[in-house]
């Protein structure tokens, strides 16, 4: 019999990531490499974790993580969004929690795009009269 497992697709920014979840032990990890050792900072591992933790799943789950594009902070939140998608789809009832935490609305912020005449974004020259 095939190993159960369940899917999530999680965006933020520019980072897409490929979240699978299986019953285990709570070991995560993204992109063949542990969580601790691929996000280095505290606060994104515990950003990645706060699903599991909201829903009480921190021990019931491995946590396995595709993630490319963006910075590490945005990739830490995409693999949030998707694992709190996987967990929706591993147990329906835990959709009030999730939604409450705002887990599973996807951030729409993105960064704007340069405009011709522009050095960035918004950033113009310096204005001089002559």
């Amino acid at each position: 019999m095939a190993d159960i497992q369940f899917y999530g697709t999680g965006r933020r920014k520019n980072a897409i990531a490929r979240v699978y979840l299986k019953p285990g032990k709570g070991e995560i990890t993204v992109n063949n490499r542990e969580v601790k050792e691929y996000l280095s900072q505290d606060i994104l591992v515990m950003i990645v974790k706060q699903p599991l933790v909201v829903t009480e799943n921190l021990t019931k789950y491995d946590v396995i993580a595709k993630v490319t594009g963006g910075g590490v902070s945005g990739q830490a939140g995409a693999i949030r969004h998707g694992i709190s998608r996987a967990l929706l789809e591993a147990d329906g009832t835990l959709r009030p929690a999730l939604k409450r935490e705002g887990f599973l609305t996807r951030d729409p912020r993105m960064k704007e795009r340069r405009k011709y005449g522009l050095k960035k974004a918004r950033k113009a020259s310096q204005f001089s009269k002559r």
